[in-house]
């Protein structure tokens, strides 16, 4: 039974290492795209007035 506690231990561990790593990833694709999008947004405005209709 202790055997099988350990791995579990050890299972769960990795587990939430990955959870971390996984939320961290998260965080920064989400960061990069908005400020990229910010940037898109802005340069379109910018560039409203050389439309011509």
């Amino acid at each position: 039974m202790s055997e099988s506690n350990e791995k579990i231990y050890k299972a769960m561990g990795i587990t939430g290492g990955l959870g971390i790593a996984l939320g961290i990833i998260q965080i920064v694709v989400g960061l990069v795209i908005g400020i990229l999008s910010i940037v898109s947004g802005a340069t379109m405005i910018k560039n409203r007035k050389k439309i011509l209709f």
